[in-house]
């Protein structure tokens, strides 16, 4: 039986690393506090209440796309469109489709940045294969107009990044929970490392320096990374109650 992401697809390179996926939601965190439709994280009231739960939850979803067979996968898709219309059905309105295509465009792009700045460029066939991936669990959850090539999504990222992000009372809410549940350090670890990530035109909504004082340490990370020393750092900075959570990201 054939699997959802080919065995040698960029996507399960990106999906397989543990510091990439944490890049990946030290973004998409920034993203969701301003996104337009934040009020439906506070609706079920698990995001701001556990956001590092929701974090390792999020993951398990996306294991179970990325490294699963078809089936397998198309399974996990469908729960989590039921888990929504569950929630739907419950406010007794609709997610907005152009809410669904945000968190989408998100997780191709951080996909995209978190990678090239902890490990290499993508190529422009990398970066259309992540695209076409994330298209197809688009079009199981029944998103329409999905752009076709890089090129397009790039104009339509950059649409909705225009369109769908305010910085609210619930963004800033959002950020306290984030500071409560992380702690002084890792609160601040976070915000320079969504100055690495993040759009201009987000980084900028949220009132953040230009330069991360990340900068000269991502070198110094990756030399540890090369010689397999790099545990002695995510045992220093990350939260111990989920560090074998984060051991168990690593894949690839």
């Amino acid at each position: 039986m054939e699997y959802f992401v080919d065995k040698d697809s960029i996507v399960r390179e990106i999906w397989g690393k543990s510091d990439t996926i944490l890049m990946v939601f030290a973004g998409a965190s920034a993203e969701f506090a301003l996104n337009k439709t934040v009020d439906w994280l506070y609706y079920t009231g698990k995001l701001p209440e556990d956001p590092l739960g929701r974090l390792f939850s999020t993951v398990n979803y996306a294991k179970a796309i990325v490294f699963s067979k078809n089936k397998t996968a198309l399974k996990a898709i469908d729960t989590i469109n039921n888990i929504h219309r569950s929630v739907e059905n419950s406010r007794g309105k609709k997610i907005p489709e152009w809410a669904y295509k945000d968190v989408l465009f998100m997780l191709i792009d951080y996909s995209i940045r978190s990678y090239e700045l902890l490990q290499r460029p993508l190529t422009n066939h990398e970066k259309q294969e992540v695209l076409n991936v994330f298209n197809r669990v688009g079009s199981r959850m029944k998103i329409n107009n999905l752009p076709p090539t890089y090129s397009d999504f790039q104009l339509a990222r950059k649409a909705h990044l225009n369109q769908n992000l305010d910085n609210s009372t619930l963004t800033k809410d959002l950020y306290k929970q984030y500071r409560k549940h992380l702690g002084f350090i890792r609160y601040h670890l976070l915000l320079e490392s969504q100055i690495l990530l993040l759009p201009d035109s987000a980084r900028q909504m949220l009132n953040l320096r230009k330069t991360s004082l990340l900068v000269p340490m991502i070198s110094v990370y990756k030399f540890f990374r090369s010689i397999k020393l790099d545990w002695m750092i995510k045992e220093v900075l990350l939260p111990s109650a989920y560090k074998q959570d984060i051991k168990q990201m690593n894949i690839t």
